[in-house]
């Protein structure tokens, strides 16, 4: 049964990310929606500079959904290029294909042996392991320990900035491909499966980086909800007061019937005064990794045809690197090369052209480019909320403080308003499906 409605009530979209976006896109009711940047988009937004472009870091868009794909297909007709996948890693010395755990071909004849020996031990020994407690165990089980200490759990913890024994195993199913022993002991002798995982190929746009997506979804949403969807850019929610069921922003209160929450979960808790203390306790224990990454731009093309490559040792600078102009050559200026390099370091760049020379070295290292000297410009940036860390206390706190939002009809929503680890498209459909919720739990406004 639907809830009672007040005059003048709105739904509120607390962020104008691609979840939030999606939220106003789906919505029938009168709603209000605040960005506290200067333009929607969220993380999914592009960055240009003299002729280069860059993402915040990778966004390439993996559709699955067949009401996301007609989306897409509507809103930008003929203007989204398909890309096979090229994603490779870079191990001891050789480039090979991704995934690791599949495709131990061209390593070193010594490490083909131990990861193969690894996984063959781990197949005939399951009952020793029980079930994985973390994800650490949760690689000695499935890999076994030579693929573990190879790839995954250096990988890992360059990633997410904590180890994989303190990270729990249920966030990876989708994440992580996971062959059988058939398959891996192929891809050591070079017989190994076609491209494995859940993102062998993407859709991305021939001109302007993701953000063209972007402002093609706010474009369609702002014409469909002209009526009844206002958006204010630069304005953030100061408090939530649940009591009222109010939103104040800027000093002025703004009676809600729902909100949507997409911003990061932790800023939404600080946000909302009087809290029960068992929620105020969940909410000290969520956990977040920064990213600090560089925008690189090159005078000549990339050496390298990959998209992206993964890094697990420690001695290069970065874990993760990608080549937009590889993906789609418009990205750089003709002849030129863009990239997106993840570093393993936390926190800001102090020292920009110390770290911009060690990041061309070791692109060099890695064949991305002929030369260090081909390094134009590497501009540093940092994403303060990053990567959820799902540690032992993940679960009982999202369930606890989910419970007590949406009993306040306050629905966290998106990557970090739902705090979890999840892409692009899932933000859209996220949106589309919070609006159907909302309406069947407060019906249209009176």
């Amino acid at each position: 049964m639907a809830e009672a409605t007040r005059p003048g009530e709105k739904v509120v979209i607390l962020g104008g990310g691609l979840t939030g976006i999606s939220a106003a896109l789906h919505m029938d009711a009168p709603f209000v929606l605040f960005e506290k940047e200067g333009r929607l988009g969220g993380h999914a937004r592009t960055e240009s500079r003299d002729g280069f472009h860059f993402d915040v870091t990778g966004h390439w868009l993996h559709l699955r959904d067949p009401s996301v794909k007609q989306l897409v297909s509507e809103i930008l007709p003929e203007q989204m290029v398909r890309v096979a996948r090229k994603a490779r890693v870079f191990c001891n010395g050789v480039l090979t294909r991704y995934p690791f755990q599949a495709n131990l071909h061209g390593q070193p004849p010594e490490v083909i042996k131990e990861c193969l020996m690894g996984v063959i031990e781990a197949n005939r020994d399951t009952k020793s392991f029980g079930e994985p407690r973390d994800f650490e165990a949760y690689c000695l089980r499935h890999f076994g320990a030579g693929i573990s200490k190879h790839f995954m759990i250096p990988y890992n913890e360059r990633l997410w900035g904590v180890h994989p024994r303190e990270i729990t195993a249920e966030w990876c199913s989708r994440f992580v491909p996971l062959p059988n022993l058939e398959q891996i002991v192929a891809g050591a002798v070079g017989a190994g499966p076609p491209e494995m995982g859940y993102n062998v190929e993407f859709v991305y746009p021939r001109k302007g980086g993701i953000e063209t997506f972007t402002r093609a979804l706010v474009d369609h949403m702002q014409t469909k909800t002209a009526a009844h969807g206002q958006v204010h850019l630069n304005a953030s929610p100061d408090v939530i007061d649940v009591h009222r069921r109010e939103v104040v922003v800027g000093g002025e209160r703004v009676p809600y019937r729902a909100v949507v929450a997409s911003i990061p979960l932790p800023e939404l808790c600080k946000r909302m005064p009087d809290l029960p203390r068992e929620i105020e306790e969940h909410a000290a224990r969520l956990r977040c990794t920064t990213l600090t990454y560089m925008n690189v731009a090159t005078r000549k093309p990339p050496r390298a045809d990959w998209h992206w490559i993964y890094v697990p040792e420690t001695k290069y600078p970065f874990y993760r690197v990608g080549s937009f102009s590889n993906a789609v050559p418009s990205m750089a200026p003709e002849g030129k090369g863009s990239f997106y390099v993840e570093l393993a370091q936390r926190g800001p760049v102090t020292d920009v052209a110390a770290t911009t020379r060690d990041v061309a070295q070791a692109l060099t290292d890695a064949g991305a480019i002929d030369s260090p000297d081909d390094v134009l410009f590497a501009d540093p940036r940092e994403i303060r909320y990053a990567y959820v860390v799902f540690d032992e206390h993940y679960y009982a706190a999202t369930h606890a403080i989910f419970a007590f939002l949406e009993s306040h009809g306050i629905y966290p929503r998106g990557r970090y308003g739902a705090w979890t680890y999840n892409a692009m498209e899932d933000c859209v459909i996220a949106g589309r499906e919070v609006a159907t919720t909302i309406r069947a739990a407060h019906g249209e406004p009176q």
